[in-house]
């Protein structure tokens, strides 16, 4: 399964859980796009490990570690001279993306109290860690885009940090049946429209159920949408086109019942395996996976 938001909501509970209060005591950036940091919180000491690798973002606590460089990068650097010792206060999932804000309280140079901001985005491809003050000024990054690489959002020293929109999604954790309804009513006549002739004058592919729900709304893995098409009652060939009311307000009901249970922190990490070897894994139980098992 994707490292879906769904994933990260999961994570950010738990980080919440252990981190919260703690202070750093140790920051190290063994590889060029990834962090270290050691936590002590309540007498235990914690790793957590941030990844901002193209091919695999990640962020999660660890008992294991690794051997530094003999210099730190320059990032680095600047973490330790404005993070040492620093408390974190919160972590945080806005609008449900794949970004993790990590806020922290330490003094400045004059010994006054104030707070930073360290924005982990986990997005495959656009995968950063930025560090940013009070007023979500960019102060630094791991990797640095300029204008030459994006003309849609800078990430350098000195610019206004805002979300990256890579692709215009919903937030599922606000949504409600009205929309949703509608939502997919909307995909079926868009489907409908666009079957009849595409820009050459053919007909169109078809969209899956499972499909329009997990290209409509942010952070929703295809292996979750097509656990809720399961649950729904509706099959995996099933098309958007072909969905009626029924199927709808089934679908709605699996699709509502599961973010409650993510706004609830009600998460069940699991592990799913089939002859011995590692088939998947879910911050949520899938019944499509435990039937096939």
């Amino acid at each position: 399964m994707a490292f879906d938001g769904i994933t990260i909501a999961s994570v950010v509970q738990e980080l919440n859980e252990k981190i919260v209060g703690g202070r750093i005591l140790k920051i190290a950036q063994p590889e060029k796009d990834e962090l270290i940091i050691t936590v002590k919180n309540e007498g235990k000491q914690y790793r957590l490990l941030i990844s901002a690798d193209p091919s695999l973002p990640l962020i999660y606590l660890t008992e294991d570690n690794k051997p530094s460089p003999l210099t730190a990068p320059t990032f680095c650097m600047l973490l330790r001279k404005h993070l040492q010792n620093a408390k974190f206060i919160s972590f945080s999932q806005p609008d449900f993306e794949r970004i993790v804000r990590i806020e922290f309280e330490h003094l400045n140079e004059m010994g006054d109290l104030c707070t930073k901001t360290l924005i982990v985005e986990l997005m495959g491809r656009y995968s950063n860690i930025i560090f940013v003050d009070d007023k979500d000024v960019i102060v630094d990054s791991i990797r640095r885009v300029s204008s030459a690489v994006s003309s849609v959002r800078e990430v350098l020293p000195g610019r206004e940090y805002f979300l990256p929109k890579v692709l215009e999604k919903k937030n599922p954790m606000t949504e409600t049946k009205e929309n949703f309804l509608g939502m997919m009513r909307g995909v079926c006549k868009a489907t409908d429209a666009s079957e009849a002739k595409d820009s050459d004058g053919k007909s169109s592919k078809p969209v899956l159920v499972f499909k329009a729900i997990y290209m409509e709304y942010t952070g929703i893995a295809p292996l979750v949408a097509k656990s809720m098409c399961h649950s729904a009652g509706i099959g995996l060939d099933m098309l958007i086109s072909d969905i009626d009311d029924a199927n709808l307000d089934n679908l709605w009901k699996v699709f509502s019942e599961i973010f409650d249970k993510v706004k609830e922190g009600q998460f069940v990490p699991t592990i799913y395996y089939e002859d011995g070897v590692v088939l998947d894994y879910a911050p949520i139980e899938l019944p499509e996976i435990e039937e096939r098992k």
